[in-house]
């Protein structure tokens, strides 16, 4: 796959892949996310994700947002703990508008003080809503105990009182602190010529102000496993079961991905969802998913059931866990589950809005992008040995934490 690639004497990294379609989607890919903050601060990354919408030296809100609207396209963003993403998506030929104005926004925004006091409403009514929703919540709460005391452990949302202690003062000295050059990355996919790019991301980016900082985030290094219940009013039992796991520049990273696919991954047929789900009907939601970061990864296992069947279930997923630590899998079942990855990846070539946030990322992350051919031979490496070894060591009964909410009586 061709890939074009530029670098700004700032250090915005540009790259491209050029596809034939009349959609084309670009965007900002910024190496600062929730963790990037202190107590103090927490919310702040995502609060300015809300507010660089908010109005710039030359626009107001209702200008910005029907800048694109009104050609038919559509701009977004949304904050993680280790980035924030500002993309569009639009008919190819207003590439320069969508360039324009994210460029103006991300670099230009005034963050007006009456828009930030209205603003500061609408994301507590966002907190508020996600503790409306224990599926959504308790993901959240079981990152804070795993990750405690420290940023990976802080919502993304923030806290309505560290919301509220936000003002324009905090913002500029975080963005000042924390939004580098060297760290952004502008990412295209689209059939747009890169001698076009290349001048438009020159007149709008190259005279940005150079910043680069070498600040090193607060490595975790105190885990221990704890098992923890809360009484909530809700109908149904939730609960996590998980562990830490591998970071981004881990051996076993690939692996595990893997592994994860094979016992609760998005598929119908995964262990999980068959062994639990399907042969016993005791839940109607149950998954495992694995969040990497860039030092460090996180493991956990969601189930939602009746009061009454929780024991059981929870009995049955670690029956699932033991089967993969002791049970080596055979070469044909590894080839299955092999195939079933790939197909997953390649149907997800489809989307090219998630694409082109994937480049941004791996740019990030890498400095560079991995083809399919070199993402999938990777996966076709990996030998029933390996994943044994990654199941013994994530899925040790030992070592994994639990979180439950459980109704009120």
């Amino acid at each position: 796959m061709e890939y074009n690639f530029l670098e700004l004497k700032n250090g915005i990294r540009i790259i491209h892949k050029p596809i034939k379609s009349e959609v084309a989607h670009c965007g900002f890919i910024i190496k600062t996310g929730s963790r990037d903050e202190n107590i103090k601060e927490n919310g702040i990354t995502h609060f300015i994700e809300h507010a660089i919408f908010k109005g710039t030296k030359k626009r107001k809100a209702y200008h910005i947002l029907n800048r694109i609207d009104n050609v038919g396209g559509e701009i977004n963003a949304f904050t993680t703990k280790e980035k924030t993403s500002i993309y569009a998506s639009f008919t190819k030929e207003h590439f320069e508008r969508a360039l324009e104005l994210l460029s103006d926004i991300l670099f230009n925004s005034t963050y007006p003080i009456e828009e930030l006091t209205k603003e500061k409403d609408v994301i507590i009514d966002e907190i508020n809503s996600y503790l409306d929703s224990p599926y959504e919540q308790i993901y959240d709460d079981f990152e804070d105990l795993v990750f405690k005391d420290h940023p990976l452990g802080m919502n993304i949302l923030g806290t309505a009182d560290s919301v509220k202690s936000i003002n324009r003062k905090k913002i500029l000295n975080f963005i000042k602190e924390n939004y580098q050059t060297n760290q952004i990355v502008f990412s295209v996919v689209g059939d747009i010529s890169f001698k076009k790019i290349e001048k438009l991301c020159t007149k709008y980016l190259n005279e940005i102000p150079k910043k680069v900082n070498s600040k090193k985030r607060l490595p975790f290094n105190n885990y221990k496993p704890i098992q923890k219940e809360i009484k909530k009013d809700t109908y149904q039992t939730h609960t996590i079961i998980g562990n830490l796991a591998y970071g981004t520049y881990h051996k076993n990273k690939t692996g595990f991905i893997l592994l994860n696919n094979i016992l609760g991954g998005p598929a119908m047929n995964s262990r999980l969802n068959m062994g639990i789900r399907e042969k016993h009907g005791l839940t109607y939601n149950i998954e495992s998913s694995y969040t990497v970061f860039s030092d460090i990864g996180l493991f956990y296992i969601y189930l939602g059931t009746d009061q009454k069947h929780i024991e059981k279930s929870i009995k049955l997923v670690h029956r699932e866990l033991k089967i993969l630590r002791d049970k080596k899998m055979s070469s044909s079942q590894l080839q299955k589950a092999k195939q079933q990855i790939i197909g997953q990846i390649t149907l997800s070539e489809e989307n090219n809005c998630n694409v082109m946030l994937g480049m941004g990322k791996s740019m990030l992350l890498y400095n560079k992008i991995d083809s399919l051919k070199e993402t999938f031979n990777k996966i076709k490496a990996i030998t029933p040995e390996e994943l044994q070894d990654i199941a013994n060591e994530i899925f040790d009964t030992k070592q994994l934490s639990s979180l439950t909410f459980k109704p009120t009586d």
